[in-house]
């Protein structure tokens, strides 16, 4: 496994990275690993099943149509 060594480290981003660890239950080492792969995981695409009812509370209330009347109107 490899070992990585950062120099300059600012301590105050160190003291937040140990708060964080501590508050997971997790080492600094374990910590960083998990926010790292975190970061540089590609993410799954979502599914159009997955995008089902996204946003409906902004929607509440809303006549459809006479919204989409309105944007349309408004590309005149």
């Amino acid at each position: 496994m490899a070992v990585l060594n950062i120099k300059n480290f600012p301590d105050s981003l160190y003291k937040k990275l140990q708060a964080r660890a501590k508050r997971q239950h997790r080492s600094v080492a374990q910590e960083v690993t998990h926010l790292l792969c975190a970061a540089l995981e590609t993410p799954k695409p979502l599914s159009i099943l997955d995008l089902k009812g996204l946003g409906k509370e902004h929607w509440r209330g809303v006549d459809a149509s006479k919204h989409v009347d309105r944007e349309r109107a408004s590309w005149d």
